[in-house]
């Protein structure tokens, strides 16, 4: 039996609701991200965000633009923040971080930006909505590996060679840096 566009006993759409769930997701898992003491915990919060910003991406019609998301963000940067921030933290870190002494600046400018974005949202005329137009993927797979193929090899390439050069410059001997030492 098929649910249907709208909610029972109501006229909201399915999709609407889903925008306002992944919407409050994504601002909540954000202010978890600014606001939390653990940077293990602020982490997999701004994993959360990046995650609810793909299914924005989804319902907005745009599945590549969300996969590229879950990849990049998700799959790329956030663990590689998780890591890089595991292999350097140390148990005895201050408590205090420098950043979570001004918060009441963060606030101000928070308010102030978000007064900018309401009067600019309420001053524009929008046009109505119409129908979702969805990304055709094949079309854009075809122009990435045919007429844009030697770009995509050059970033592959020097993608390539940032990681090496980050494990080399890792890697280093630590009797090595104690003989730079004066």
């Amino acid at each position: 039996m098929p649910i249907g566009d709208t909610v029972p006993l109501t006229a909201i759409r399915w999709d609407d609701i889903l925008f306002v769930v992944l919407a409050a997701m994504l601002l909540g898992s954000a202010l978890l991200v600014v606001t939390m003491r653990d940077i293990i915990r602020c982490g997999l919060a701004m994993i959360a965000a990046f995650a609810s910003l793909a299914g924005i991406y989804v319902l907005l019609g745009n599945p590549l633009i969300a996969a590229t998301q879950v990849l990049v963000y998700i799959g790329a940067i956030s663990v590689l923040v998780l890591f890089a921030i595991m292999l350097t933290q140390t148990k005895n870190a201050p408590a205090r971080l420098v950043f979570q002494t001004q918060a009441w600046a963060a606030a101000l400018a928070a308010v102030v930006i978000a007064a900018v974005i309401a009067i600019s949202v309420t001053a524009t005329t929008w046009p109505s909505a119409g129908a979702v137009a969805w990304t055709d993927t094949t079309r854009v797979a075809e122009l990435l590996f045919s007429d844009y193929l030697l770009p995509f090899e050059v970033v592959s390439v020097l993608l390539t060679a940032a990681v090496v050069g980050g494990v080399l410059l890792a890697r280093r001997d630590p009797d090595e840096n104690e003989e730079d030492r004066p």
